[in-house]
Order: structure tokens, then C-alpha cells, then sequence
């Protein structure tokens, strides 16, 4: 059976840059097709992905043979490796599954802050609302690790945002016993305005979105 047609793929890790990401062409009024993240396991922390990346290529290979696919855009985290060290990753594994010469675009987008970082960080500079529940996460890790006990900044980055979302924006008397529906992170990027999509730390990758979609 003939598959439907697209003019452009986008790849994202996880599920929650899936819910982010959508939530931003919804802001912009865009469309953009979104497969299905590499991370698939609801784990706290996606593992792995980068070393995911060349399967996904592999099945998206396939895909531009049944699909009209002229654009694929790739957007990772640059983590703690930095934004030139991560891209050129992803080159090396489109390089590796797509060759050299083809007939397909490939724009790559590393989310970062300064350079490094995350998903996680980008929200954190965008929140709109009080953090007071999640800022005091600073005093656990810090009593945490007086313990002996390590904290990545990455696992504390979902933890604040998780904190932020479920303690901060959710309240007592209006999600009471509707927690596990209204104070969940895609909810929050789907129907919360607890973010501001037009911050200026956005801009770049609003760019992208924009020359993606044409």
C-alpha cells in the first residue's frame, strides 16, 4: 500500500522533546512530522540515544522509499559533549546510513545553553511561573550529595522541571485527585501557559523550525 505523502521528517530523542517541540509549532502555526522519538521507554532519563540514532536512520531510509520526503531535521540535546562534538556525531551516522551524496536534506538542531545542556535547561530559562517548590531541589542536592550520594546535572534538571510542574503549576484545589492527568509534562506543553514560547532563547531554533517546514 502506497504510504502518505510528507515533504519533511523530524527526529527528536525523547518523548518529552517530542511534546516540547509540538508544542512550539503549535505556537508557530507550523506543521512538521514528527517520528516517533528514538527513546521509546518512559524512563526518567533517555539512554542512549545518540547510539540509537543510527537504527532510527536505517528505518527512516526505508521510509523515504513509500514517502515523498524531501527534509529530514535531527534534533538532539548537546549534553555535556557540546554542540560541535554532537553534531558531528550525527553527521557521522547520517553519513554512515545515507552516504556522502544524496537526494535528501539533512538539518541538524543541537539544543543547548551556552553551548551545553539540554532540553531541561531551555525550560528552565522559559518557565513564567513561580519555582519555589523546584528551586529548593538546590538544598536536597546538595544534602544528597553530602552523603555521598552523586547527583548528574541532567537527572537534577528532570527533577526540577518535575518539580515545577507538579508542585508549583498544579494546585491542591483544582487538580485534586487529577494529578496523574493535569500535572504530567505533556499536559503541561500541550495546555499550560506556564512556558514562554516567545523568549528570545528560542530564536534560533524557531529558525530552524521555520526553514524545516519550507
Amino acid at each position: 500500500m502506497k504510504g502518505f505523502e510528507v515533504n519533511n521528517l523530524l527526529i527528536v530523542e525523547s518523548n518529552n522533546d517530542k511534546f516540547f517541540i509540538q508544542a512550539l509549532l503549535n505556537h508557530m502555526n507550523l506543521h512538521i512530522e514528527i517520528d516517533k522519538p528514538i527513546c521509546l521507554v518512559n524512563d526518567f532519563e533517555c539512554i542512549g540515544g545518540i547510539d540509537n540514532l543510527e537504527q532510527k536512520l536505517k528505518f527512516v531510509s526505508n521510509q523515504t522509499q513509500k514517502q515523498s520526503i524531501q527534509k529530514i531535521g535531527i534534533i538532539f540535546d548537546a549534553d555535556e559533549v557540546g554542540v560541535e562534538v554532537r553534531t558531528r556525531q550525527i553527521e557521522e551516522k547520517i553519513n554512515l546510513v545515507f552516504g556522502e551524496t544524496r537526494n535528501i536534506e539533512f538539518q541538524i538542531y543541537i539544543m543547548n545553553l551556552k553551548g551545553k545542556g539540554e532540553l531541561e535547561d531551555i525550560l528552565k530559562s522559559i518557565k513564567t511561573e513561580k519555582s519555589n517548590y523546584a528551586d529548593c531541589l538546590s538544598e536536597w542536592k546538595e544534602c544528597i550529595e553530602q552523603k555521598g550520594e552523586a547527583v548528574t546535572k541532567k537527572i537534577f534538571n528532570k527533577f526540577w522541571i518535575n518539580n515545577y510542574i507538579m508542585y508549583d503549576t498544579c494546585t491542591a484545589s483544582k487538580h485534586k485527585g487529577k494529578k496523574d492527568t493535569y500535572c504530567i509534562f505533556e499536559y503541561a506543553l500541550k495546555e499550560k501557559k506556564i512556558w514562554n514560547f516567545d523568549h528570545e532563547i528560542l530564536d534560533d531554533l524557531k529558525e530552524f523550525l521555520n526553514q524545516l517546514s519550507q
